[in-house]
């Protein structure tokens, strides 16, 4: 089994940048496909970034596409997700995610999640 921590999230204004990161203990994370998520109040968790298992791969909803960027470091045992010019519909709790196949987009494909960190766009 493995536990996620997230961190890095916090008020920034639109078109600032934020680097989430998601460190892992338990279990080595090159064992899981890792997601990013959100959830805004009154809505349903969505997916935002996916990555595989060695970080070849990326996988990135539309609406962050070109301005988020998913990566990992095995070493470290961590994820992370740089955002860039972010917008006030950007704002959410962010988990992070562990799963077993590599850019699936539906939170229920994943087994194990942090606690979320509070991303804040101010316009």
């Amino acid at each position: 089994q493995v536990q996620l921590s997230e961190s890095g999230g916090g008020l920034v204004q639109a078109g600032g940048s934020l680097r989430l990161s998601c460190a892992a203990s338990g279990r080595t994370l090159s064992s899981y496909a890792m997601g990013w998520f959100r959830q805004a109040p009154g809505k349903e968790r969505e997916f935002v970034a996916g990555i595989s298992w060695g970080g070849v791969t990326t996988y990135y909803a539309d609406s962050v596409k070109g301005r988020f960027t998913i990566s990992r470091d095995n070493a470290k045992n961590s994820v992370y997700l740089q955002m860039n010019s972010l917008k006030p519909e950007d704002m959410g709790v962010y988990y992070c995610a562990a799963g077993w196949i590599a850019g699936q987009r539906s939170f229920r494909d994943y087994d194990y999640w942090g606690q979320g960190t509070r991303v804040t766009v101010s316009s």
